[in-house]
């Protein structure tokens, strides 16, 4: 095999022996479950996307062109590719196109803009960018001049859905450009990558900072997205819709991938108002949604829910974020499908509840491992595993894991132990029954509508304003997204601040939409700890109140 990708930590030679010889780890690569899936279901309906409909043998064709457009436009092996597209299927083709050539996309969300772009363009060392030109309202193509003038690296930016545009390549250009010929085919199968290597790195919150890059293996993610599929008991009948963003990878992993993985049918959906939402599940059967609580929420709480026949879904996967337990019941009576609690994460960690869950069991925990062979733990501070219903941090290892950000050595000293365990920076707890119970969280994160922001990355953009002398932002409670970010400021003496003028001033930064305050509180001198740091648990306790007396009031005035 090709040496790994520089600034990857590779498995442990034992570890990875033990995968491999237990065929914990398929030994596939992505590109070999679309090639799998179009060889056993050639004619099948795989895709939808408005008014398109692909079989897995046409989408394998599109892929299969990309591909040898990419290889012809000079895009190597283990090369990385920023990935930014919405929910259409030039992201199916994309994703696999690479992959099939061997090299690594970062998928990044249609909300990113300068300051993540910029960041993981730096970290990561893409070289080609390939994003939408226009998505809705935003015209991508001033983002783009401007991320090119501080990175000289890019070799190739690539555009879908684009007008004629002189300085980029289209990508449909790239597919129709293409004929297949046995030779051509030939050189596909010859770049065909080693399951041992890096294929996919997806940005991911940390503790701190900009986001982090957790570079996985095909063998280590496909082994999450076999048990995975299991778990859930997806098949080829499967119908799954895709509304929250394919770049998520709640999304990509628990939809697309295990989809795919099971020969069943994509239905990409660039909108989630819940009208959209029902028509499309009406018309197109859908059977399965992976999404996150708020969609879920919206979808139970639209008024014209019981005007449409939504009796084809059977199954609804909720993650990255809390599922109430009366969200969960609102799901069950209202819809009449099985409601999937769980839990995971960018790095590979998995719980999820099962079919034969008693409702009960689904609204008081989040299941257990979907793969039976990674390992997970409860531990104090001392790393001393805990007993049964005893809270400590969650840390976790196995073959559906990663083993360390990109480029990270310092952060990866700190969230793995001895022994290999990540630290995921999780509370919970196993209870009577051997499920998982979260009960809290380490990380510093605030968890909005299922979209992990940084509060750090938001204080130290602010911070870079002239009035603001500090700067805190913490979590405030909302009854729709869960969380939403609110910041307490300390201006400068003398500085004439407010809301619009902060908002403005991150704008003009290059900030996007996850990294703007959604509330601003002004205050002549921030809290402090007795050892003199600064008391984010005071804030809390404060936007709480301050939040409670405002729903008071409303409510005493209606």
């Amino acid at each position: 095999m090709a040496p790994y990708l520089q600034g990857f930590t590779p498995y442990k030679k034992e570890d990875a022996d033990k995968y491999n010889r237990l065929r914990w780890w398929p030994g596939l690569t992505f590109s070999d479950i679309l090639d799998k899936a179009a060889d056993i279901y050639p004619d099948k309906e795989a895709l939808v996307d408005g008014e398109k409909r692909l079989t897995y043998s046409q989408v394998q064709e599109k892929t299969h062109k990309l591909a040898l457009g990419f290889i012809d436009l000079g895009i190597r092996p283990l090369d990385r590719v920023l990935v930014q597209l919405p929910n259409w299927a030039e992201f199916i083709f994309t994703f696999f196109a690479l992959q099939k050539i061997g090299a690594i996309p970062i998928l990044l969300i249609a909300r990113h803009r300068q300051v993540e772009i910029n960041h993981l363009l730096q970290l990561t060392g893409a070289n080609t960018w390939i994003v939408a030109q226009r998505y809705h309202k935003v015209d991508y193509l001033p983002i783009i001049d401007d991320v090119m003038q501080s990175n000289p690296q890019i070799e190739h930016v690539v555009l879908a859905r684009a007008a004629h545009h002189d300085s980029f390549i289209k990508l449909e250009t790239l597919i129709q450009n293409t004929e297949l010929t046995d030779d051509k085919l030939a050189l596909l199968a010859d770049r065909r990558p080693d399951p041992m290597q890096v294929a996919h790195m997806g940005p991911t919150g940390g503790t701190t900072g900009l986001p982090k890059a957790a570079p996985r293996t095909h063998n280590n993610y496909l082994s999450r997205v076999e048990y995975a599929a299991r778990a859930c008991e997806f098949n080829n009948h499967d119908i799954c819709l895709v509304a929250a963003s394919a770049a998520h990878d709640l999304t990509f992993s628990m939809a697309i991938c295990i989809t795919i993985f099971t020969f069943g049918k994509l239905v990409m959906l660039d909108s989630f108002e819940p009208q959209t939402v029902c028509q499309t599940i009406e018309r197109e059967k859908v059977t399965a949604i992976v999404w996150v609580p708020t969609m879920a929420s919206r979808l139970i709480h639209f008024d014209g829910l019981k005007d449409y026949d939504l009796s084809s879904l059977k199954k609804m996967h909720c993650g990255g974020g809390v599922s109430s337990p009366e969200l969960i019941k609102a799901v069950h009576e209202k819809l009449n499908c099985i409601f999937f609690n769980g839990y995971g994460g960018t790095e590979g960690m998995s719980l999820l509840t099962r079919p034969h869950y008693s409702l009960e069991r689904v609204c008081s925990s989040v299941g257990r491992p979907t793969c039976p062979y990674d390992s997970y733990k409860i531990v104090d501070e001392s790393g001393n595993q805990l007993p049964p219903n005893t809270p400590g941090e969650l840390i976790v290892k196995g073959p559906g894991i990663f083993t360390g950000y990109y480029k990270m050595p310092r952060e990866n000293e700190k969230v793995f132990d001895e022994n290999g365990y990540f630290r995921t920076g999780d509370l919970a707890m196993v209870n009577d029954q051997g499920d998982f119970v979260l009960t809290g969280r380490i990380k510093e994160m605030i968890n909005r509508g299922g979209e992990s922001i940084s509060a750090t990355d938001i204080e130290n953009l602010m911070m870079t304003h002239p009035g603001i002398i500090a700067v805190a932002v913490v979590p405030m409670p909302d009854p729709e997204m869960g969380e939403r970010a609110c910041a307490y400021v300390q201006p400068a003496s003398g500085a004439e601040l407010d809301f619009e003028k902060i908002i403005s001033f991150l704008k003009d930064r290059g900030a996007s939409v996850l990294q703007l305050p959604e509330r601003i509180e002004f205050v002549e001198e921030m809290p402090y700890t007795k050892a003199e740091k600064l008391d984010k648990r005071a804030l809390i306790k404060d936007i709480k109140k301050k939040i409670k007396i405002e729903n008071s009031s409303i409510s005493a005035g209606s």
